[in-house]
This record gives structure tokens, sequence and C-alpha cells, in this order.
């Protein structure tokens, strides 16, 4: 059956949904997951299951789905939501309902997904162009200017080897060519080519060496842990300011971020709070409302 590939647990709290919500899917179902005109695509027990319903239900259970053409995944799904009526149906007239235990995982889940829509909603609430825009301009002003080197390299495992890369070279080959036939390193492929990088983000004994030449210039042999490194130029830069539309989807993410961080931090502030137990020392970095998705 369809539902077993999820966790027990997954499963469970789906099938009770359902049976909250399928009284009939028609009634319920066209308030929450399907739309008015949307096709109906299979029926069980007299409930339909609507195109949008296979949509809703694959961002719900996708991550669960194992790999498969869209096809067939199209009739796991189907099949999934034939499931959840039947098995929730059932579950309804045994009145599993009404057990302590679900009732108490409802009322959780409940819980937590009037919490999510709310962070939802006051992210969404955030958004715009002015706000984001702040926080570009802002963001631009306190960036450093940061040094680039863009620079291939050949890895070898022994100093001789590298000597008779660094002859081969002098000797007119071209480095590219050289990289693809000799480097043991796995971008050997591109002829050895690492693009642009800043310091930090190479090894000490690397970037030390690739910092020092000018462009074109090709290095000494030089170790790393990694074995024993030619390298060479290519162009030397400033990195680049990012445009405001490059780093847009960033700043969406912090604005909406900012804005629920900061409407949990309001409401629990003006919380009545109890604990009865006795709790840990505080951590400002621990935030349990975990932000929704815009």
């Amino acid at each position: 059956m369809a539902c077993t590939r999820l966790s027990v647990r997954r499963a469970f709290l789906m099938l009770t949904f359902a049976a909250f919500v399928s009284a009939p899917f028609g009634t319920a179902m066209s308030v929450s997951w399907a739309q008015d005109k949307d096709a109906v695509v299979a029926r069980a027990n007299g409930v339909d299951i609507h195109e949008s319903d296979i949509t809703f239900v694959e961002g719900e259970i996708g991550s669960n789905i194992p790999n498969m053409p869209p096809a067939q995944k199209r009739e796991y799904l189907i099949n999934y939501l034939i499931d959840v009526i039947v098995l929730s149906q059932t579950a309804e007239q045994r009145k599993i309902g009404d057990r302590p235990e679900v009732k108490h995982l409802l009322a959780f889940d409940h819980n937590r997904l009037l919490m999510e829509a709310l962070l939802q909603e006051a992210g969404k609430a955030a958004l715009s162009d002015a706000a984001e825009h702040a926080v570009y301009d802002e963001a631009i002003k306190q960036a450093k200017s940061e040094p680039e080197v863009h620079a291939r390299h050949i890895l070898v495992p022994t100093e001789e080897e590298a000597k008779a890369i660094i002859a081969q070279l002098k000797g007119g080959a071209d480095f590219a060519t050289l990289a693809k036939q000799k480097s043991k390193d796995p971008g050997a492929a591109d002829g050895g080519d690492l693009g642009y990088f800043t310091k930090d983000q190479m090894v000490p004994e690397f970037a030390d060496a690739a910092f020092k030449l000018d462009k074109g210039q090709i290095s000494d042999p030089v170790k790393t842990q990694f074995g024993w490194h030619v390298i060479k130029v290519e162009d030397k830069r400033i990195k680049p300011t990012p445009t405001f539309e490059q780093v847009k989807p960033q700043i969406e993410n912090y604005v909406a971020h900012r804005a629920q961080t900061e409407l949990v931090e309001n409401l629990r502030k003006s919380a009545t709070i109890e604990r009865l137990d006795k709790p840990a020392a505080p951590d400002a970095s621990l935030n349990p409302a975990a932000p929704a998705k815009k």
C-alpha cells in the first residue's frame, strides 16, 4: 500500500487529518486543496480527488517518494490519496479520532500549522522593494574590497614531477593541456581551472603562493597537504559587488526571517510563560519557532 513508504507517525497523522477533512472531500477539499472547476481525476467511496490534490500531496510527501518517472509518480500519488480516503473513513467509523493519543497529535498539529501559517504571513508582509533595497544598501556599505585571483593549477605527488612540469611550461607547453594530462586533481578535465577565489578559500600555502604571483606568472613547486602544485595566475581583480538582482533571493529570505524572528520575540515578551522545571542557561541563538517558508 502506498502509505507504507512513509514513517508510521507521518502516515497516521495524514490519515487522522484526512478523517477530519474528508466529510466528504468534495466539500472540505474544495475549500483548502482543490479549486473550483478543478478536474476530478479519481473517486474513492464517493469522494472526489482533484488534480490540485495531487499537486498538494506531492508537496507534502514528495521527499519521501523514490525517484520514478513522472507518470509513475502521478499514479503513486493518486493511489496514496485513495489510501488516505479509504483508511481515514474506516478510522472515522471506528472512532479512532476519539482516542486520547490521537486527539493529542491532532491538537499539536493544529497548533503547529497555525504557527507556521502566522510566520509565513509575517514573512510575506515584510517583503517590499524598499525593505529589500535597504538591506542591500547597508550590506554594500559594509562590504570589504576583497582581492581575487583567477588561477589554474597542476597537482602531482612529488616535487620532482612538479619541477619537470615547470620545465615543460618554460619550454612552451600549454598549461591547460598539461593539467589535463598530468594533474591528479578532480578539476584536471577543465585544464586545472579554479576560477576566481579569495585568499581564505584556499589552504594557506596555496593561497600565499597564488596571491604573490602577477598575472601570467607560474609558481615554483608549492607543497600542501594534497601534494605538489604548479600554479598559474590567469587574472587578478577586486571582487565585484553583486547586483541587487543577483542577491535578491537571499535578501528576501533575510527580510522574511528577520520579521518572523521579531514576531516570535515580541509575542514571547507579551505572553504569560511559566516554567515549572529547572530551565537550562538561556541561549540567545536558540529560536525554536522555525520560520516558515515564504
